[in-house]
């Protein structure tokens, strides 16, 4: 498996456990292990890689609503 299908794999794996309501995040670490057979330390690597991608999407929206948010006076 590349390293670009096994981040996705990784990435799918996290985000099923966060819906299921995971909240622990050595937990989850543990269980991606387990389940997909990859190192820890290539976990911990997607992981960082997935939480800099959500939170730069989330810095995007957030600007977008400051934009359009109208101060009132």
């Amino acid at each position: 498996m590349n390293r670009t299908n096994q981040s996705t794999v990784i990435k799918e794996a996290i985000n099923s456990l966060l819906d299921e309501g995971v909240t622990d995040k050595q937990d989850i670490y543990s269980k991606v292990v387990d389940k997909l057979g990859v190192p820890r330390p290539t976990v911990r690597r997607v992981a960082r890689d997935f939480r800099n991608e959500l939170l730069t999407k989330i810095k995007i929206l957030q600007s977008e609503t400051q934009q359009t948010t109208v101060p009132t006076v």
